[in-house]
């Protein structure tokens, strides 16, 4: 792949950690109204101009990316053992994440409040139950079996368009990519080249957008501080605090250890991921920072562009590790507040269902909420409870999708060296 011009000065993702806390402090103690205009209005404008500019690039750069590699993996016969290893690393992650919310949720407890403090919060639930409405209106267990016809889009183009639809993107780049590989030599050579430079391509535009990004963060973060400040926090901060601890536990010592098994220098690697992080944290959105994501697994990590353009854009729609864990904390969390305490098969379901869904409703608007009622009316909890954590969840949110994007990196990297890769050589 060719070098982009290396930028001077401070490292990208010191840029990205000023931003952030200079975000934090505008949104806090900043002027509200500039020239007459709010001042959360000019933050939002600009965040998006960077988010949508983002996404422009998702489309284009998974279907060049995954094609390219596929082509190759086909040419090489690696194409299963490659698709065997990543799914098998996702299970695995996946799993070791609800279950890692699974015991904090029962260790600490934090839905274990005062009678009143729970009946204040269930009347607030109660209050909330519009809003949930209409987030995972017309949404249940048929958008998780649904799946399988998710990843056959009717059409392709439109599918395009969508950002729901980003498993049927990946799946036709994927057999159109294997398809290339069953084409005459001079034809599949030929072909193959096209998709190589037009990937070429995507990743310096891709370099480019990512100039800006501590610009595109410092708007996005300023523009949810200004919405929730910090008094939203303050009712649920045990509750907070506990997905804190469980997302950081799979983040510092689950995905490490497993790094560390395959020979991957943990602290290296999560320097490496730093900027892809930060922009994850900011954004809320995988997918937008599939760009990212790319580049910091080439550049920085090493790993080779036929593994790290299958393995990172089919984990930022399937390994939700962050996301699992959420779904599982909240159910718990809800059971805690009613004063109801979940049997062994109550919560064996909450952990089936939320390696399930965090994979089903991938692709569904309002993910995570639409998953997390169908939790809940398995294990016969009221969904509008949901509304209980609604406060946090924006910040949250942010939390487990660096979370998600960090384990799709790992995934990556290991999945590079048990394919003989020398990776921060």
């Amino acid at each position: 792949m060719t070098d982009s011009p290396k930028r001077r000065g401070l490292a990208l993702h010191w840029q990205i950690a000023i931003a952030l806390l200079l975000a934090v402090l505008a949104g806090l103690f900043g002027p509200r109204v500039i020239f007459e205009i709010p001042t959360r209005d000019i933050f939002d404008f600009f965040g998006k101009l960077f988010l949508r500019a983002l996404q422009m690039l998702v489309v284009p750069l998974i279907l060049t990316a995954i094609i390219s590699a596929v082509a190759k993996l086909g040419e090489e016969k690696a194409f299963g053992r490659l698709g065997a290893k990543t799914l098998s690393y996702y299970a695995l992650t996946t799993g070791l994440a609800v279950l890692i919310g699974l015991v904090c949720m029962n260790l600490l407890q934090p839905g274990k409040v005062s009678p009143e403090v729970s009946a204040a919060m269930i009347a607030s639930a109660n209050a909330n139950a519009d809003t949930v409405a209409s987030k995972v209106e017309g949404k249940g267990l048929a958008d998780v079996v649904g799946i399988l016809q998710r990843m056959i889009p009717v059409n392709i183009i439109e599918a395009a368009s969508k950002n729901s639809e980003m498993l049927g993107i990946i799946f036709f780049s994927i057999l159109f990519g294997y398809i290339i590989t069953r084409l005459p030599a001079e034809r599949r050579d030929r072909f193959a080249r096209w998709w190589d430079d037009a990937y070429e391509t995507m990743i310096q535009l891709t370099d480019w957008v990512i100039r800006f990004t501590p610009y595109g963060v410092f708007a996005l973060v300023a523009t949810t501080v200004s919405d929730t400040g910090m008094d939203a926090f303050l009712p649920l901060i045990r509750f907070f605090l506990c997905v804190l601890l469980a997302l950081a536990l799979h983040t510092f010592v689950a995905l490490p250890l497993i790094l560390k098994a395959f020979g991957i220098p943990p602290f290296r690697h999560l320097r490496a991921m730093s900027p892809a992080l930060l922009t994850a944290f900011s954004t809320a959105s995988s997918a937008a920072t599939i760009p990212l994501s790319l580049e910091c697994a080439q550049k920085n990590a090493g790993i080779s562009r036929r593994i790290s353009s299958f393995t990172i854009p089919l984990g930022a729609t399937v390994n939700m590790n962050g996301t699992a864990l959420y779904e599982c904390a909240v159910v718990f969390f809800i059971a805690q507040i009613y004063g109801i305490e979940l049997s062994f098969a109550a919560q064996v379901t909450v952990v089936l269902l939320a390696l399930a869904t965090s994979i089903g409703v991938a692709g569904i608007p309002a993910a995570s909420l639409v998953a997390i009622v169908i939790i809940l009316h398995a294990v016969n909890l009221p969904p509008e409870a949901i509304g209980m954590v609604l406060a946090v969840d924006r910040i949250l949110d942010m939390c487990r999708t660096a979370v998600n994007v960090y384990g799709d990196t790992c995934g990556a990297a290991v999945v590079a060296k048990t394919e003989g890769e020398t990776l921060y050589g």
